[in-house]
């Protein structure tokens, strides 16, 4: 068992990162860390002393003084540092640094020195050290205007508003939790590397990346077709680009119903994609589901009965309550890290159709149970 600690854990990447080790409970423990611990010698270094492994990733990325940025984030640095130090701490310290290391601005200096420092006061103390340098990230959940310029295109085209491309240059990209799982790789290999340069997984001109977001925008979020997906990175970023939506006011999505004197026909789904589909029938007061996927896109139609779906974020307590009934048939589609069931509320059987995008497949399953 390995115990980890993670200074930014509520953030972009350390959200990521701490929901892929939580997926491997058996092989993690993660200890418990809070902002307010940066202000506490007390409160930081009992969390210090329970770690194995500390990823530093809290950091001021933006400010309107740059300055500000640069003092910011050498403090925490040292104040972390002081912290191995006064508890002789032999931990594994992994640095989250950036490509912005190479550019002329007070942020990639920062990131630079802090990189420095910290190696230097965790190597003499006796510990491990390795600094990340990580290109542009991307993925579910990060903030538009903040994390990466594909969450402000995701939040304004799911928003009513446009996008404006800025500078088309070629942009070196990763995904969130490929990301997460090179730190993983780093934490398990327990090597010193002051400076390690993360691979990148693709390289995408930024008009190229839009152009397909605005492809998903016209297809799914319009029309609800599941565009054609060619490759890995076209799958992160449909899924990146489908963590935008105001769930509350986008689902359930009501199908068109073509009726005639012989009954109703009804198209469930338009796909670029193949996967399996299958249905269920579900007896009056039954629960299905309650479990989530971390790359897997799916939908449920209700055509018969009365269903109420239920998805909640999984590091979140709120949960989404949408009702359905096969009189009106309709569809919800579950979004990667939401836990999601199905109950039949109804007092006759419950039909449903479930379109997934990928053959079920035992030794990889994608599934991991937890209760809405």
């Amino acid at each position: 068992m390995i115990a980890i600690g993670i200074t930014g854990n509520n953030g972009f990447i350390g959200s990521h990162l701490t929901n892929t080790l939580r997926l491997q409970p058996e092989r993690y423990t993660i200890i418990n860390f809070e902002k307010h611990f940066f202000d506490d010698k007390e409160l930081l270094d009992n969390f210090v002393g329970q770690c194995d492994a500390i990823v530093h990733l809290a950091a001021l990325n933006r400010h309107d003084d740059p300055e500000v940025i640069y003092t910011k984030n050498i403090e925490l640095v040292n104040i972390l540092a002081d912290s191995l130090e006064r508890t002789n701490s032999k931990a594994h310290v992994i640095f989250s640094s950036s490509s912005q290391e190479e550019r002329d601005n007070l942020y990639g200096k920062s990131k630079k020195q802090g990189r420095e420092i910290l190696a230097d006061r965790t190597l003499k103390n006796g510990g491990k050290f390795t600094g990340l340098v990580i290109p542009n990230v991307f993925g579910p959940f990060g903030k538009p205007n903040y994390n990466s310029f594909i969450a402000t295109f995701c939040h304004k085209l799911t928003h009513g508003e446009t996008p404006v491309i800025d500078n088309d240059g070629e942009i070196k990209l990763i995904y969130v939790s490929e990301l997460a799982r090179e730190i993983i790789a780093r934490i398990e290999e327990k090597e010193t590397k002051e400076l390690y340069h993360v691979p990148y997984t693709s390289v995408k001109k930024v008009s190229e990346i839009l152009e397909k977001l605005k492809n998903y925008k016209d297809a799914y979020f319009e029309k609800g077709e599941i565009p054609e997906i060619k490759d890995t990175f076209e799958l992160n970023l449909f899924n990146t680009f489908r963590s935008y939506f105001d769930l509350k006011t986008h689902y359930p999505v009501k199908l068109n119903e073509c009726k005639d004197e012989r009954g109703a026909f009804v198209e469930i789904i338009r796909l670029g994609v193949g996967g399996q589909c299958s249905f269920s029938t579900t007896v009056s007061g039954i629960t299905r589901g309650n479990h989530f996927h971390t790359r897997k896109i799916e939908r449920f139609t209700v055509i018969k009965g009365k269903a109420l779906i239920q998805l909640r974020k999984i590091d979140t307590a709120e949960v989404l309550d949408f009702y359905l009934d096969g009189n009106e048939p309709a569809y919800v589609d579950m979004p990667i890290w939401y836990t999601h069931n199905i109950k039949n509320i109804g007092q006759e059987d419950l039909y449903t159709i479930f379109w997934i995008n990928e053959p079920f497949n035992p030794d990889d399953a994608d599934t991991y149970f937890v209760k809405v």
